[in-house]
Parts: C-alpha cells; structure tokens; sequence
C-alpha cells in the first residue's frame, strides 16, 4: 500500500489479503461488544495514526477482531477515519503465534495459515518474528510443486525458491517439494560402473565403481550413464558412442499434477519455457528467472 489510503468497501471477500507493509497494522486491546456495529461505530470516532491501515481488537478473553480503515488523510500525524469495513468478527479470527513466520512474508503467512488449518473463509492473525504482527484473510494459498533431484540435499532449486519467496511480490505460495532419488534411478540397473554428471551430487558409493563425467575419464569403460540427454550429448563428444542410460531429467520424468509445477532441465540455458501448469527452467537459473517464472506462472503475462 505503501503510504496510499486504503479504500475500503470490498475487502471482506478477497482472498489472500495481505496489508503490506505490516506497518500499517495496529493491535489494539478493546473491552467493547465484539459486534460489527458497535465495533464500526467505536471505530468510527476515534482517530488512527497516518499509517493505519488494518485494527486488529482483542480483549482479555482472547476474542479477536479484524478492521479495515479508511483515512481521512495521510498529512497530519493522526487523522479521522471516513469509513470502516469490518473484515472478521471472533468466530471467523484465528490466532497463530509462530515466532518463525515473517509477517512481511505473504507466503510465510499462507503456509502458517494452512498449517493451523485456517479456512478461506477465516481471517488469520499471526504474531510472527519479533513479535511483529500481521494478517492474512481468506487465506487461500497457491500451490507449487517442485521437482528436483537428490542429492546434494536440500535440493538447491528448492532453496532458491524458498529465498525468491522471501521477498519477492507474489501471491501466497506454499512450496511442496518432489524428489528424484538419483540412488533410487541407480539401483534399477546393475552394471560394471556408472558414469555421473559430476562429483557435486555427492554420488560415490553406488555398489559399483563411479566415474565422473565433467572429469572427462582418459579410458572409456563398460559403464552405465546416470544422466539426461545433455550428459549424452557430451558422452557422444568425448567417446563418439552411446552408453547404456538412465534417465535422470526432471522434464523426462514428470508425472502430471493439478497443482502447478516448476523444475529445471538441462537443454535450456537462458531462457524459461512453459507447459500448461508447469515451468521448466535452466539447470543454471539464477533468482531473478525463478521470479519471473513464478510471476508468469501465477500471476500471467500482464
């Protein structure tokens, strides 16, 4: 909102409401009637600070109200309030204390939300890290599925998710993440030796001497190639044949799922590409695509 004056009038059914910056959220005790009328009214006359956006009452027997406020003004220090939209009444507040949750995170606050099993008609308030405070009503957060092979674990694309997340501006998102066990891939098959992309998955006991394929191996051997289709691109180069494979690319194994799906594949390299509900981006990507693919996943191209 960033200093504008919020209209009220039509919030109480949005979904996934956010004030940002939480600033703009008061806390306030309150010994009233926990009545939307009389709580308009008590609203009504008094004066807010410049920056208030969203009133959250409680009273001694921890019942909770939720307020948006429109200013008459963001001058003055304190100003009156022209209007009111009571957003949540007790029964429809639930209260999360969860030290670990960013209340400037709106996907901290929908995953928070989804674990106390806050419904898309409930209103959470949530008094997260430094006893900051914020809300999320109709909490109704977007799902993403995403894909990525282990080890190394975590998965570094899971990671960077998590840290896009954490600052970019996007709708709530709750990560789910899906693993491809490399170990699992190589015990499908038992040969002489395995050739490995490189030595950062971590992969050097497989039951099977393990040779490293970004090491360029002097002697080609009878070995079984743990990899994706660039892998074999370079295999072709080194040694002029195709090994016996196992597929280990994310795009080549996806299964189809309603919810929305970001992973990575090798044959791209500077750009991201969609299909359907699912973006695939390089194997290299950097924060600023996974933000962009997230923002056309979610959001579209506008």
């Amino acid at each position: 909102m960033n200093g504008a004056i919020l209209q009220v009038g039509d919030l109480k059914q949005r979904q996934n409401f956010v004030p940002l910056p939480y600033r703009c959220v008061s806390f306030q005790p309150y010994d009233g009637a926990m009545d939307a009328k009389v709580i308009e009214q008590y609203v009504l006359a008094r004066e807010v600070y410049r920056r208030t956006d969203i009133i959250i009452l409680h009273n001694n027997r921890q019942e909770y109200a939720v307020i948006a406020v429109q200013r008459a003004g963001s001058e003055t220090l304190f100003t009156a309030v022209e209007k009111v939209e009571v957003l949540a009444l007790p029964d429809d507040c639930v209260f999360i204390a969860d030290p670990d949750t960013d209340p400037g995170n709106r996907s901290a606050l929908g995953k928070a939300a989804l674990e106390h099993h806050v419904s898309p008609q409930q209103t959470a308030i949530v008094v997260g890290a430094f006893d900051h405070v914020n809300i999320i009503h109709h909490p109704n957060p977007k799902m993403l599925r995403v894909i990525e092979v282990v080890p190394p674990e975590p998965p570094k694309l899971y990671r960077m998710v998590e840290q896009v997340l954490s600052y970019a501006d996007l709708p709530p998102i709750v990560l789910e993440l899906e693993t491809i066990d490399l170990r699992d891939l190589a015990g499908t098959v038992t040969p002489e030796a395995y050739l490995v992309p490189c030595r950062s998955g971590g992969l050097t006991d497989l039951g099977a001497p393990v040779y490293f394929l970004d090491e360029r191996p002097e002697q080609r051997r009878q070995w079984t190639l743990l990899g994706c289709e660039r892998s074999l691109q370079f295999h072709r180069h080194y040694y002029g044949d195709e090994p016996p494979r196992v597929e280990m690319c994310p795009r080549k194994l996806l299964k189809p799922d309603k919810n929305a799906t970001l992973l990575k594949c090798c044959l791209l390299e500077y750009e991201f590409e969609q299909e359907g509900n699912s973006v695939i981006v390089p194997w290299g990507t950097d924060l600023g695509m996974i933000e962009k693919a997230l923002r056309q996943l979610f959001i579209g191209n506008s």
